[in-house]
């Protein structure tokens, strides 16, 4: 049957070529339209660094520290109808440890209370430190007295935290746990004795623990982790560690009150002898879900998107959106009913840019790019860009440095005519 396939369609192409009557010409694609880059004005001041932005039932909420004559505040704001409410403290203290890659995140739950964690020393060794929460219900006019993630009682680094809702007034809390590294944590170590780990617990309304678990004997020393709700659970992503030092992205899904075994997104092969402080960024909606992530396997830098259609159970081969020397990383994404939007940033000699893509949800193709900002700032100084879809706008907060000092700047991106960036 095959070569009277192929003869038909050869004569039907021979007689349709012949024909002098007028051909339909075929529908044109709809244009594209341009990702339009606007300012977003934060209610923060100069010197505020490290901002968590994430989105509640109640608007957007965006937190950040501010230094103090003596220590620090975290403080948040909220923005909803298209206005932001009055900056308002969630704790403030002399003995936490503020630094550019693990920083102070937000959360809320379903019965209205806020969640918020941040980081404080716990000996005099660099990465000493614990990680305390709090809880507000009254919409953070007050919060409570804080408690401690972990409570292993050592000197070592505890961070790199993940939240999300267990249920409507219980919170998730996933982090990166040193107490099996010694003392001082950010442990060199090449096997599972002395590793970094990375654990989880719940916590309740009266911020009591429970469920704790190690979820793996041996990740990377400082990457972030991140977590998105499925329509299976939790899913959480974070950078490995093989005692080959091979640091490839893995997943662990939440399901039946167990944490499954890591598994990886891609098989990149990085082998990488130190940490590169550049972790993934995970969104979801439904049963899809999207992971982007940072690698230089192959000794050339790039960035990675794959999919997943079964909750994050298994992931198609990804897609790289960005590689070279330029390439920083620093990643974060967001999933909606038509798209994945990733954010990142990228250094030139002309100074850092914050790059901004839309992909189809498939991710067959890149459906827009922008670039949102150019930065002042170069280096680890600018931090981890956020990214928030609410409705049809992309809302971006990052920190740019401007004669020495940190300062945050927002925009909002949609789908419009082009807009001067700013």
């Amino acid at each position: 049957m095959k070569p009277l396939f192929c003869a038909i369609t050869v004569a039907f192409v021979a007689l349709t070529g012949c024909d002098d009557s007028p051909q339909a010409a075929a529908p044109a694609a709809p244009p594209t339209p341009a990702l339009s880059v606007t300012e977003w004005v934060l209610p923060t001041a100069a010197g505020a660094a490290q901002p968590d932005l994430v989105a509640s039932s109640d608007g957007l909420l965006l937190s950040w520290i501010e230094p103090l004559e003596s220590g620090h505040a975290l403080q948040f704001a909220r923005y909803r109808g298209g206005a932001w409410g009055a900056p308002r403290q969630i704790a403030r203290g002399e003995d936490w440890f503020v630094n550019w890659a693990d920083t102070p995140h937000l959360a809320s739950t379903a019965d209205g209370a806020l969640w918020a964690h941040w980081l404080q020393k716990s000996a005099a060794a660099t990465y000493a430190y614990d990680i305390a929460l709090t809880r507000s219900e009254d919409g953070g006019a007050s919060w409570s007295t804080p408690v401690l993630v972990n409570d292993d009682g050592t000197p070592t680094e505890h961070g790199f935290v993940s939240l999300w809702p267990m249920s409507d007034s219980s919170l998730g809390v996933a982090w990166l746990d040193g107490r099996e590294t010694g003392s001082g944590g950010h442990g060199a170590h090449a096997t599972s004795s002395g590793a970094m780990t990375l654990r989880a617990a719940g916590f309740d309304a009266a911020l009591q623990r429970s469920g704790e678990t190690r979820i793996d004997a041996m990740t990377c020393d400082c990457c972030q982790t991140d977590v998105a709700l499925t329509a299976r659970g939790p899913l959480l992503v974070y950078r490995d560690r093989t005692p080959a030092e091979i640091r490839d992205i893995a997943v662990s899904r939440l399901q039946g009150g167990r944490w499954s075994a890591g598994r990886s997104v891609h098989d990149d092969q990085w082998t990488m002898p130190a940490c590169p402080v550049n972790g993934p960024a995970v969104a979801a909606r439904g049963g899809e879900a999207v992971v982007a992530w940072y690698t230089a396997a192959g000794g050339t830098p790039a960035l990675k998107l794959a999919r997943s259609t079964d909750a994050g159970e298994s992931f198609g081969a990804p897609v790289t959106f960005d590689r070279g020397e330029q390439v920083q990383g620093r990643v974060d994404v967001a999933l909606d009913g038509q798209a994945a939007w990733v954010l990142w940033l990228r250094e030139d000699a002309q100074g850092q840019s914050l790059q901004l893509a839309r992909h189809a949800a498939d991710l067959s193709r890149e459906l827009q790019r922008v670039e949102v900002a150019r930065l002042q700032g170069r280096g680890r100084g600018t931090g981890f860009p956020q990214l928030v879809l609410a409705g049809d706008t992309a809302h971006v907060v990052w920190t740019d440095v401007v004669d020495g000092r940190p300062r945050l700047r927002g925009a909002q991106i949609s789908a419009d005519n082009p807009a001067p960036r700013f």
